[in-house]
């Protein structure tokens, strides 16, 4: 009689978004049994086709859930927490989810007896800093450190790549309005490719070294907001001006903007803009994982053409 192979088990809170669908298709490259755990399971389906007929398993599972949470990491080997937000809908969203939701999802994952946890926080989580989104993620890590000391932490940079919400919502400015405002010009990012990002879970989940470890995740080179912006309006092909704004009109924008549901900036943001969002050096980063982070120029260029004047379709010539 043959013997049966067991397969791994990963459990990924917040699989079907922007890092998310990355990291799901790393791990069932990896032959991993997925279940993708979020509060709409309807909107991981897609993700199905990322591997063989049940492989890919959505489930409804909110990090703020105990009985959801507990149930998704039954199980498993591995699980991974991708859940976060930009702004909040409600008071304390940050530290109900990037707090309180990491929290039980680590300590959930050890009463289970998980063997790896890869919490993905973010540069500039700090249980002092003057921002909510900051704060609440460095508090998410404490929460980690003291549920799950053995739990790998991942902060990115700005993540970038085709669906990113950072240079796509750039270039469709570029391509609307007369000209770029610039808010915060000099503080300096250090953009890293989404895929190194998924990568960098992936090899933690695996690597020897990783559990208890904090790892910082950015690319080749730091760059400051201006810089982007200037990349960003050359790579598009459109020709605006550069507009520092006056601080008190942004400060007013970002308070009506906080009315939007999907706000362009928060007063929130504007403070993490004062603090640069690259890596210090002070913790390993994605070459002690076996990768070499891409440069953006790599790979913006092709997601930004469809923002270039005609959609970026060469022209027809006769003859």
């Amino acid at each position: 009689m043959r013997g049966t192979t067991v397969r791994k088990v990963a459990t990924v809170f917040g699989g079907s978004g922007f890092i998310g669908r990355y990291v799901v298709q790393r791990l069932a490259q990896r032959d991993y049994i997925v279940r993708v755990a979020g509060r709409h399971p309807s909107a991981a389906r897609f993700l199905q086709t990322q591997g063989r007929v049940g492989q890919i398993v959505p489930l409804a599972a909110a990090v703020t859930d105990e009985p959801a949470v507990a149930r998704a990491v039954a199980g498993a080997d591995l699980v991974v927490n991708l859940v976060g937000i930009l702004h909040e809908r409600r008071r304390d969203d940050f530290t109900r989810i990037h707090t309180n939701g990491a929290g039980l999802v680590a300590q959930l994952a050890a009463a289970a007896g998980i063997e790896r946890l890869v919490h993905v926080s973010a540069i500039g989580a700090d249980p002092a800093s003057p921002s909510a989104y900051g704060r609440s993620k460095g508090e998410g890590e404490a929460a980690v450190r003291a549920a799950f000391p053995q739990a790998t932490i991942l902060r990115p940079s700005i993540v970038f790549g085709p669906e990113d919400q950072f240079f796509n919502r750039f270039a469709g400015m570029a391509r609307m309005l007369p000209f770029m405002p610039v808010v915060s010009g000099a503080t300096r990012f250090q953009p890293v490719y989404v895929g190194d990002v998924a990568d960098a879970v992936a090899a933690a989940a695996e690597h020897e070294e990783a559990p208890g470890r904090s790892y910082e995740l950015c690319g080749p080179r730091a760059v400051s907001f201006r810089e982007l912006l200037h990349y960003i309006l050359e790579v598009t092909g459109h020709r605006r001006p550069l507009v520092d704004m006056p601080a008190g009109l942004v400060r007013l924008q970002a308070r009506l903007s906080e009315f939007l549901p999907n706000p362009p900036l928060t007063r929130d943001q504007l403070l993490m803009l004062q603090r640069d969002n690259i890596c210090t050096g002070e913790a390993p980063g994605l070459p002690a994982l076996g990768i070499s982070p891409k440069a953006m120029e790599a790979v913006v260029p092709g997601y930004l053409l469809r923002f270039r004047p005609g959609g970026g379709r060469r022209p027809q010539h006769a003859g």
